[in-house]
C-alpha cells in the first residue's frame, strides 16, 4: 500500500522513481557520509535545534522567580517561541525548493546561537521575549531536513524515514523538558539558554558541511525569494484538499499537546504537587514514548495508509484527556496521560506530515503551510493556557484541550465524503 492513499495514481510513479534515484549516488555526492549516517546526524541535528523552542517551559518558574513575576505571567514565553517558529516556517522554509541548504541551514544555526545568547543574558522579560522570538524563527532547520528526507527516501520507505527524523525532534523536546529542567535547577536558567546556543552553533554547521551539494540556479535578492516562497504557500494550501486536511488534523493535535504541556509545569510545581523545577522537568522523560513509537507509526503508513493512523492519534489523545483531568489529584493518571499524549501526537505528526510532504509537487511549499498551521495552533493554544490556568485552574485548561481536539477532528476541509 503506498504511504499517502490518497495521492494521485498519475504522480505516484514519478515519486518512487525520483526518490529512488536521489537515493542512487551522484559522482558529486560519492565521496559524502554514507546514507544511515548522514540520516543519522540529520536526526541529531533536529533534536538539538528544535530544543530551542521548548528550554522556556521548563524554566518559567526559575525565569518568573528571577524576574519578581508569578509563574503563570511568564506562560506566554512559550507562546512567543512558538509563534516565532511559525514566522519562520512561513519566511524560511519555502525556500527550501530553491535556495541551497547547506548554506541556509549554517546561517540560520548562527544566527539562532547568536539569539539563543542575547536570551540567555537578558536583563528583562521583554529582551527576552524578543531574543526567543527570533530564536525561534531560525531555529526553523528541521523543517528544512525533512523535504530533503522524504525525496531522498524510496517510496516504500518513506515513512520510516520521515519517522527518524521526527524520532529526533521529539528526542530534542524531551531532552529540553528534562535536561533543561535539571540544569536550570542547578546553574539557573540563564546557563541553559546560553549552552544550547553553543550547542546549536556547533551541530548546525556540522551538519551543513555533511549534506550533499546541491546545484541550484539562486537568482534574485534574499528578500524577493522569501517573498516568492511566502506567496507560494497560500497556492499549494488552496489547490490540496489532502494538504489541507493534513494541516487542520495536526494543528487540533498539536495544539492540544501545547496547553497540557504548557499547564503541567504550572500544575507540578504549585498545588497539589509543589515539586521543584528539577523533579517536574523529569516529568519530561514521558516524553520518550515519542521516540519509541515514530518508527512504529512509520511502519504503520507504509502499511495501512495515513487516515487510520491519524485516526488512532485522535483516539489516544482522546483517551488522555479525562486521565490529565484526574492527574489533578492523582500522579499515577498524570504518568499514563503523558504517555497517551504523546503516542497520539507523534502518530498524528509522522502520518499528516507524510501526507503533507506528498500532497503537491512543492514539498517545501507543502511543508511550509503544513507546519505554521501547527505551530501557530500551538502558539495560540500556550497563550490561551495561562489565562484559563489562572482563572479556571487545572480543569479549565482540560476543558480548552477537549475543545481543541474536538475542533481539530471535524473541522471540515472542504473534501464531501472523507475525513
Amino acid at each position: 500500500m503506498p504511504t499517502t492513499p490518497s495521492a494521485k495514481p498519475s504522480t505516484a510513479p514519478a515519486r518512487e522513481s525520483a526518490g529512488e534515484e536521489a537515493l542512487a549516488p551522484a559522482p558529486q555526492s560519492r565521496t559524502g557520509p554514507p546514507p544511515g549516517l548522514l540520516l543519522a546526524v540529520i536526526s541529531l541535528c533536529t533534536a538539538a535545534t528544535v530544543a530551542n523552542i521548548y528550554l522556556a517551559a521548563p524554566l518559567l518558574g526559575l525565569i518568573a522567580r528571577s524576574f519578581g513575576l508569578p509563574a503563570a505571567g511568564v506562560s506566554w514565553i512559550t507562546a512567543v517561541s512558538q509563534l516565532g517558529y511559525a514566522i519562520g516556517l512561513l519566511s524560511f522554509v519555502p525556500l527550501g525548493d530553491t535556495a541551497n541548504r547547506r548554506r541556509l541551514i549554517a546561517v540560520l544555526s548562527v544566527v539562532t546561537a547568536a539569539a539563543m545568547t542575547v536570551a540567555g543574558l537578558a536583563p528583562g522579560l521583554p529582551a527576552l521575549g524578543a531574543a526567543l522570538l527570533v530564536a525561534g524563527a531560525t531555529t526553523v532547520i528541521p523543517q528544512l531536513l525533512v523535504p530533503l528526507v522524504a525525496e531522498r527516501a524510496p517510496a516504500a520507505r518513506r515513512g520510516l524515514h520521515v519517522a527518524a527524523v521526527v524520532a529526533g525532534l521529539f528526542t530534542g523536546i524531551v531532552a529540553a523538558r528534562v535536561l533543561g529542567g535539571l540544569a536550570g535547577q542547578a546553574y539557573g536558567w540563564r546557563a541553559v539558554l546560553l549552552g544550547s546556543a553553543a550547542l546549536t552553533v556547533l551541530i548546525g554547521c556540522v551538519t551543513a558541511a555533511l549534506l550533499p551539494p546541491e546545484r541550484r540556479e539562486v537568482s534574485g535578492a534574499l528578500l524577493t525569494r522569501i517573498g516568492k516562497g511566502i506567496a507560494q504557500v497560500p497556492g499549494t494550501l488552496t489547490a490540496s484538499a489532502d494538504l489541507r486536511r493534513a494541516c487542520l488534523r495536526q494543528g487540533g493535535l498539536f495544539g492540544v499537546w501545547s496547553a497540557l504541556w504548557t499547564a503541567v509545569v504550572l500544575l507540578l510545581t504549585g498545588a497539589p504537587y509543589h515539586f521543584s523545577t528539577a523533579t517536574a522537568g523529569l516529568f519530561g522523560l514521558f516524553g520518550l514514548v515519542s521516540a519509541m513509537v515514530a518508527p512504529l507509526a512509520g511502519g504503520l503508513i507504509d502499511r495501512f495508509g495515513t487516515n487510520r493512523v491519524v485516526a488512532a492519534a485522535y483516539t489516544l489523545s482522546l483517551v488522555s484527556v479525562p486521565l490529565f483531568w484526574l492527574g489533578g489529584h492523582q500522579l499515577w493518571a498524570l504518568c499514563v496521560a503523558a504517555v497517551l499524549l504523546h503516542a497520539g501526537l507523534v502518530c498524528g505528526q509522522v502520518a499528516n506530515q507524510t501526507r503533507a510532504l506528498t500532497s503537491t509537487g512543492s514539498p517545501a511549499a507543502a511543508n511550509t503551510a503544513y507546519m505554521v498551521t501547527a505551530f501557530f495552533a500551538g502558539a495560540l493554544a500556550s497563550a490561551l493556557t495561562g489565562p484559563v490556568f489562572t482563572h479556571w485552574h487545572w480543569p479549565g485548561v482540560c476543558t480548552l484541550a477537549l475543545l481543541w481536539l474536538t475542533a481539530g477532528r471535524f473541522l471540515p476541509h472542504h473534501r464531501p465524503g472523507r475525513r
